[in-house]
């Protein structure tokens, strides 16, 4: 079991200085890098690396603070620019214990490419080594490609990095959430118990007996399973909320013409089915445009 080295690259239309000191200085690297929570450069002698702190966290109140330090070099002959970096932590709890990489800036024709690759050692021995290789490795890859998209967009459109992901978070968040509905609402109440309601509703709208009526509360739990899993799926979700704007008004208005005293119970069909239709819209709209991953090359 080898692990590779984590490699991202992307494509950024900016000016060389302004690149250079959104990945350079602390205030404004932190803004846009998922990996990093804050970054303290320490004073610093003229001919020694920039020594620097950072610290991530991790959630429920911990964090992993760590060290760094990094070199800047100019390359005349192409007008590039590479800064290597060598960190690492203390902390017994951190998967990583210490690592090098670099970054490259190689100005094209009318962009800069953007890179960077690096590697680390692991922490817990083979455990250590397999979690990485399976969960945490992949993870802070797609964690660097996706603050690199963000920074790109910074820089290209002006959006701020704390802007984007507040779309990029919620917008996923929207989705899990609508995915769960549709699982839970298609299995619990359909297929597992096959809730009286659900057949009552049926029958009533449909003038069905209760025996074609079960088939048909069955075969809808199993489609909005379908589509619950559709929701983790399927690439464009815009296209599935917007189904969904059609959907919320559809089933509200059969809930309600099936039995009209729904209306009267507590989370009822208008209710819920209007919240819903109502995050359905907000998700439509902030959907458009959220930074994505997959905007980076992964292979060198």
């Amino acid at each position: 079991m080898k692990s590779k080295p984590i490699y991202v690259e992307i494509p950024i239309n900016s000016e060389m200085e302004k690149l250079w000191n959104a990945t350079q200085k602390p205030e404004l690297h932190e803004q846009w890098d998922l990996r990093f929570t804050s970054i303290t450069y320490l004073p610093k002698e003229e001919s020694e690396p920039q020594h620097f702190n950072y610290k991530t966290n991790i959630g429920f109140g911990l964090y992993i603070a760590g060290w760094g330090k990094s070199v800047g070099t100019f390359h005349a002959r192409d007008e590039s620019r590479t800064s290597s970096l060598h960190f690492g932590t203390d902390q017994a709890i951190s998967i990583i214990r210490e690592g090098k990489g670099y970054w490259k800036y190689a100005p094209e024709q009318d962009s800069i490419r953007f890179l960077t690759q690096y590697d680390y050692k692991t922490n817990f021995g083979i455990f250590g080594r397999y979690f990485d290789f399976l969960i945490f490795r992949p993870l802070i890859g797609w964690a660097t490609a996706l603050s690199f998209d963000v920074l790109k967009r910074w820089l290209e459109k002006g959006e701020s990095p704390s802007s984007q992901y507040k779309h990029f978070f919620s917008h996923w968040m929207i989705t899990f959430l609508f995915s769960f509905i549709w699982l839970y609402q298609g299995l619990v109440p359909k297929l597992i118990y096959m809730h009286p309601d659900e057949i009552l509703m049926t029958s009533s709208l449909l003038s069905f007996t209760t025996i074609s009526a079960s088939f048909i509360v069955s075969s809808v739990g199993l489609l909005e399973v379908v589509f619950g899993l559709t929701w983790l799926l399927y690439k464009n979700k815009r296209k599935l909320l917007g189904l969904q704007l059609i959907l919320f008004p559809l089933l509200t208005f059969s809930a309600i013409l099936a039995n009209p005293t729904n209306l009267s119970h507590p989370f009822n069909p208008l209710t819920f089915n209007m919240s819903l239709f109502i995050l359905s819209l907000v998700g439509f709209f902030i959907s458009k445009d959220i930074p994505s991953a997959k905007s980076c090359k992964r292979v060198r």
